[in-house]
This record gives structure tokens, sequence and C-alpha cells, in this order.
């Protein structure tokens, strides 16, 4: 899984301070190896570099600002409502145009300018950055070609919590879209009077509702306990099939229809 554009992006950034020197040692550091450890994690990334010339290892820093909840909701919200950016996260791939998400909330994945970075190195060699922090950004810069939700960890957001989130809208989204298309098809008028409901307190609707939810084609009421010759109750298709997920003022849609069934005249 790669994607060169989240690496680009990344470091033109730094490439634009014109340290040509700092950064080609940066580069050679970093495919030489020198990159010791890498860690990214919400706003910071935490390298320790020891280059060919070092006593030791020194320890690079980077830092960005983490996105709060609010931004990361309306993110998630806009990234869920549209199916290719869900369906290619979902999958483990950075969708084409996931950049255009973050600018139409007015931020961006990765930082555009070193006025929204901050760095340091342990090695406090002048001037910033130093050739520890260069090999860091190009390992930064790897990492991203290598797992791209790197990137949004470091804006504050891990790779595990933004799938949940995403499945959990989109299963909200699916559920808010069935339950509008199961009331568009609600019978509406004096539909009811046929079913064998009272239009005028509306549970002739809701026999209509729960038709429509368990099939235009339901079974003749059984005898109670199955056996043959028992009195059979007008209600019992209710305790005999699954009940639907509906509710009338927070009582199940069941309880609302029983007294509804239970005056239907016998055959």
């Amino acid at each position: 899984m790669t994607d060169d554009r989240l690496a680009v992006a990344f470091l033109s950034t730094f490439e634009s301070l014109r340290m040509g020197p700092t950064f080609a040692r940066g580069r050679r550091d970093e495919r030489s190896g020198h990159v010791r450890s890498l860690t990214i994690s919400s706003s910071l990334v935490t390298a320790q570099v020891r280059g060919p010339d070092d006593p030791r290892a020194f320890r690079a820093r980077i830092a960005v600002r983490a996105f709060g909840a609010s931004e990361w909701a309306a993110l998630e919200e806009t990234m869920a409502g549209e199916a290719r950016y869900a369906a290619s996260l979902l999958g483990g791939r950075m969708p084409a145009g996931i950049a255009d998400v973050f600018a139409a909330a007015g931020l961006s994945l990765v930082p555009l300018s070193l006025d929204e970075v901050a760095m340091d190195c342990s090695c406090e060699r002048w001037p910033m950055p130093c050739v520890h922090l260069a090999a860091t950004c190009y390992a930064v810069a790897r990492s991203f070609q290598e797992d791209p939700f790197g990137a949004f960890t470091w804006r504050g957001r891990g790779r595990d919590e933004l799938l949940v989130h995403l499945r959990e809208l989109r299963n909200a989204h699916a559920v808010a879209a069935a339950s509008a298309a199961l009331g568009s098809t609600a019978p509406a008028g004096d539909s009811g009077r046929a079913r064998g409901g009272d239009p005028s307190d509306g549970l002739g609707e809701h026999l209509g509702e729960a038709d429509e939810f368990w099939g235009s084609t339901v079974p003749a009421a059984a005898p109670v306990g199955g056996r043959p010759g028992a009195v059979s109750r007008p209600d019992a298709l209710l305790d005999q099939l699954d009940p639907p997920p509906l509710a009338q003022d927070g009582r199940p849609i069941v309880e609302v229809l029983r007294p509804a069934y239970l005056a239907l005249p016998d055959e």
C-alpha cells in the first residue's frame, strides 16, 4: 500500500527551506538506515537518528497541531457520506481526492507551511532543521508511502478509531435510509379500514406498516400451542413472528397492534 502524493506534499514543505546540502545529507542518512526508530503519535513524530559521524543517537521531533474532536467529527461525516471515500478507507487504502475533504474544512492532512510545524533535536546544532531532522523528514515521507494512515494518526485520529467511526456512521446512514424508505411506503387514507383497523385511531395505518414490514402474505393465526382443535387467538400471529423494529410513543409496535388484532371478529 503506497501513496506517493502524501510523501511529496509533506517533503515539499521542508524542502522549501532551500537548505539543499542539509537535506541531501539527511536523505542519504535515511537511505543508509541511520534513522534507528520512528514513532508517529497524535501531533508528534519522534525519531532516534545517529549519522555516520555522530558519537551517539540524537532525538529529533517534529510536531503539528492535532485536529480537535469537532473538526474530526465533521471530516468523518463527510468521508462516511461519500461511498468512495468510505469504501477505500475501510478497505485500507487512501482514497484519491482525500485532500479535497480536508481543504473543504479549511484543513490539510499534511502541513503545507512551516508555520504549522515545530521542530527540535537534542543535538542542538544550528541552524535548524539539522541533518537529523532532515533525515527524520525523509523517514516520515517513507512511512507515509508504506502506511498513509500515519498521516491521520499525526493529525490526531488513529487508524482503528477512524475506521470504527466510519463504520458506525455508515451504519447510521443505512438505518436512516431504511427508516425513510419504510415510512414512504406506509399506506394512507382509509387503507387501514381495509386491513381491519379503525383509521380514526391510527391503528389501521400501523397495521399497514406491519404488513409491509412482514410481507404482503402472512399466515393465518395458528392455534395456541399448535394442538389440533385448540382455541385460536386473533393476536397469536404477533407472538409467532419476529417483532419489527418499530415503536409508537415509546411502545413496541407489537403491543400497539395487539388491541386491534384482539378486536378482529372470529372467522
